[in-house]
Order: C-alpha cells, then sequence, then structure tokens
C-alpha cells in the first residue's frame, strides 16, 4: 500500500512539474506571438507607404 501511495504521488508531482513547464512554454510563446503581431503590423504599414508612394510616382509618368 505504501508503495502504491509512493508511486501516486511521484506521478502527481511529474504531473505537477509537467503543467508548470507547459503554463512557462505557453506564456513564452504568448510573448512571442504578441511580438510577431507588432512585427506584422509595421512591415503592413511600410508596404502601404511604399506602395502609396510607388502610386504617386506612377501617376507622374507621362503616357
Amino acid at each position: 500500500m505504501d508503495t502504491e501511495l509512493a508511486t501516486l504521488e511521484e506521478k502527481i508531482r511529474q504531473t505537477a512539474r509537467l503543467c508548470q513547464r507547459l503554463r512557462d512554454e505557453n506564456r513564452g510563446l504568448r510573448q512571442q506571438l504578441a511580438a510577431l503581431q507588432g512585427d506584422k503590423r509595421q512591415l503592413a504599414e511600410k508596404i502601404d507607404g511604399a506602395r502609396s508612394r510607388l502610386e504617386t510616382l506612377l501617376k507622374q509618368i507621362p503616357e
């Protein structure tokens, strides 16, 4: 009986450690996602600005 309880206790500890590692990993992934979304937003703004400048230049070219 004591052996079974000790085994169960160890399994519970392992599960708790795994849950903590997964929480930490999830937190890190959320931070990475937020940073990448910010980068994506900045790149989209740069593309829109470049597109606008290009359209302006194209309008200035005589046909």
